[in-house]
C-alpha cells in the first residue's frame, strides 16, 4: 500500500509540474490527504532509503533553527544560529540559505537541499571535503567503508550519535563537533568557498625568499671575508709581537754590552794604576843604582850599576811612551764632547721608542675590540661592513714599521759608538750622565737651548730627523785658539821629541 501510495504521489507530481507551475502543484497535492509517513508528503518525493534519513535528519536541523516554532526559518532566526550555535561572524551567509524566501519550510529546505551541488556529491568528493575543509583525514577510511556520499551529510549535520559513534566511529567529542559544524554549513549553506588565490602574497613570497637567500648569501661571503681580513691582521699581529720582543731581546743586549763596558773600564783603571806603579818602582829601582854606582870604589862596580841602571831607564821609557800614547793621543775633551753626544742620541731613540711602544699599544687596544665584536650576535656583520678592520691593520702595520725602526737604529748606534770607542780607546757609552756632563761642558748656559734631563711622557711624532731639523746646533766649531791651547798643554806635559811626534792634527778635532 506504502508502495502504491508512492507511485500515485509522484504521477500527480509529474502531471502538476508539466508547465513549471509549482504553486499549482502545491494547490493540487493539498488535497492529498496525510499520510503518517513525512516522505510521502514532501516534493519532490523520497527515492530510497538514504533520501529517509536524509529528510529526518534536515526536519531535526528545520527544529533547531526554529526558535518560535512557527513551522518557519525567518532570517533572524538563520542569522542568531549562524552566530551562536555555529560560532561564526559571516552573517551574510544567510542569503545563500534563503535567498528571496523569508520563511523557509521544512519542504522548502528538503527542496533546496535536492537541488544543491552537495546532494550530488560522490564518494571522493565527501573524502576530499573531510581532509580539506573539516581537515580530519585519518577518518578518511571509516568514510570509504561507510560509503558517505552528499546525501549522507545531513545525517552528520544533525550529529546523530548512533550514526556518528556507531557507523563512522568517530568517539573524539572535538572530532564530533567540528565534523557537525562543518555539514551543517555545508548542508545550509552550500559547499565551502575556496579562497581566491592571492598572486600578490605569492609575489611578496617570492620577494621575500630571494631576498632572504641573498642576505644569507651576502652575510656568508662578508663573513668569509672579514675572517680572511681578521686572521691576516691577527699574522700581522704576531710578526708584530715578534718585533717587539726583537726589540727587547736587542735592549737587553745593550744593556749586558754596557755592563761589559764599565767592568772593562774599571780592569782598564786597574791596569793603568798597576802601570804607573810599575813605572814609579822602576824609577826608584833606577835611582838606588844610580846612588850604588856613585858610591861604588872600583870602575868595575860602576859600570855594572850604569847598565843596569840604562836598562831600567829604557823600560821605564817604554812603558811612559806608551802610557803617554794611550792617555794624549785624544784631548780629554773630545771624551766628553763624544760621551754628551752619545747620551743625546740615546734621548732622541728614548722618545722614538716611546713612540714605537705607543703606536703598539694602541694597535693591540684596537685589535682586542675587534676580538669582542666577532663574540656578539651580529659582530661579524658589523665588523664586516665597517672600516675598523682597515683602520686597526693600518695601525698594525704603522706600529711594525715604528719597531722596525727603532730597532735598526739602536742596532746601527750599537756598532756605531763601539767603533767609536774601539778607535778612540776611552770609553764613551759608559759615562758620568748628562747633568754631569752638561754642567761641565756648558759653562755658559745660554747655549743649551733644550733640556735633556727628562724624556717627555707623551707620543711625538716623527723620529730624531724631524727632531733635529728644528733644533739649533748647540756645539760650535773650536776656534784656532782653543787647538793652540791644546797645543801649548801638550808641550808642557812632555819632552819636545815625543810632543811633536804626538801632535794632533788640527782638522780631526772639527765637529760638524
Amino acid at each position: 500500500a506504502q508502495e502504491e501510495n508512492e507511485s500515485a504521489t509522484k504521477l500527480l507530481w509529474n502531471q502538476t509540474c508539466e508547465g513549471d507551475d509549482v504553486s499549482h502543484a502545491k494547490s493540487v497535492l493539498s488535497f492529498v490527504p496525510p499520510r503518517s509517513d513525512p516522505c510521502l508528503i514532501v516534493m519532490p518525493p523520497c527515492m530510497g532509503e538514504a533520501d529517509r534519513f536524509s529528510l529526518e535528519a534536515l526536519r531535526h536541523i528545520h527544529k533547531q533553527l526554529d526558535d518560535d516554532n512557527d513551522g518557519g526559518i525567518e532570517v533572524n532566526e538563520s542569522v542568531e544560529f549562524i552566530i551562536e550555535d555555529m560560532k561564526q561572524q559571516q552573517t551574510n551567509k544567510h542569503s545563500n540559505l534563503h535567498r528571496e524566501d523569508q520563511h523557509i519550510t521544512v519542504e522548502e529546505l528538503w527542496r533546496g537541499w535536492k537541488t544543491s551541488e552537495v546532494h550530488n556529491w560522490t564518494v571522493e568528493d565527501t573524502v576530499q571535503w573531510l581532509k580539506e575543509s573539516v581537515e580530519l583525514p585519518q577518518y578518511e577510511k571509516n568514510f570509504r567503508e561507510f560509503r558517505v556520499t552528499g546525501n549522507t551529510l545531513p545525517r552528520i549535520a544533525a550529529n546523530e550519535p548512533s550514526f556518528m559513534s556507531m557507523q563512522l566511529k568517530i568517539l573524539d567529542q572535538r572530532h564530533k563537533q567540528k565534523l557537525n559544524l562543518k555539514a551543517l554549513d555545508a548542508v545550509l549553506f552550500g559547499p565551502p568557498l575556496r579562497p581566491q588565490h592571492n598572486w600578490m602574497k605569492d609575489f611578496v613570497l617570492m620577494v621575500s625568499i630571494v631576498i632572504g637567500v641573498g642576505g644569507c648569501w651576502f652575510a656568508y661571503v662578508q663573513n668569509k671575508s672579514s675572517k680572511v681580513h681578521i686572521s691576516q691582521m691577527m699574522k700581522d699581529l704576531e710578526s708584530l709581537q715578534h718585533a717587539e720582543q726583537s726589540l727587547f731581546d736587542l735592549q737587553s743586549r745593550l744593556e749586558k754590552a754596557q755592563e761589559e763596558n764599565r767592568t772593562v773600564a774599571v780592569e782598564k783603571q786597574n791596569l793603568e794604576q798597576k802601570m804607573r806603579d810599575e813605572i814609579s818602582g822602576a824609577k826608584k829601582e833606577a835611582h838606588r843604582l844610580r846612588e850604588l854606582r856613585e858610591g861604588a870604589e872600583c870602575e868595575l862596580s860602576r859600570l855594572k850599576y850604569a847598565e843596569e841602571e840604562l836598562v831600567q831607564v829604557r823600560k821605564a821609557l817604554k812603558r811612559a811612551e806608551k802610557e803617554m800614547q794611550s792617555e794624549r793621543s785624544v784631548p780629554e775633551a773630545l771624551q766628553k764632547w763624544l760621551q754628551l753626544t752619545h747620551e743625546v742620541e740615546v734621548q732622541y731613540y728614548n722618545i722614538k721608542k716611546q713612540n714605537a711602544e705607543f703606536q703598539l699599544c694602541v694597535a693591540k687596544d684596537e685589535a682586542e675590540k675587534i676580538k669582542k665584536k666577532r663574540g656578539s650576535v651580529f659582530g661579524t656583520l658589523h665588523v664586516a661592513h665597517s672600516s675598523s678592520l682597515d683602520e686597526v691593520d693600518h695601525k698594525i702595520l704603522e706600529a711594525k714599521k715604528a719597531l722596525s725602526e727603532v730597532t735598526a737604529c739602536l742596532r746601527e748606534r750599537l756598532h756605531r759608538w763601539q767603533q767609536i770607542e774601539k778607535l778612540c780607546g776611552f770609553p764613551v757609552v759608559n759615562n758620568s750622565g748628562l747633568p754631569s756632563l752638561t754642567a761641565s761642558l756648558y759653562s755658559d748656559h745660554s747655549w743649551v737651548v733644550m733640556p735633556r734631563v727628562s724624556v717627555p711622557p707623551y707620543p711625538i711624532a716623527g723620529g730624531v730627523d724631524d727632531l733635529d731639523e728644528d733644533t739649533p746646533p748647540i756645539i760650535p766649531q773650536f776656534s784656532s785658539k782653543y787647538f793652540r791651547r791644546l797645543e801649548r798643554d801638550k808641550l808642557s806635559s812632555g819632552s819636545k821629541n815625543r810632543t811633536r811626534y804626538l801632535q794632533p792634527d788640527r782638522t780631526s778635532f772639527v765637529i760638524h
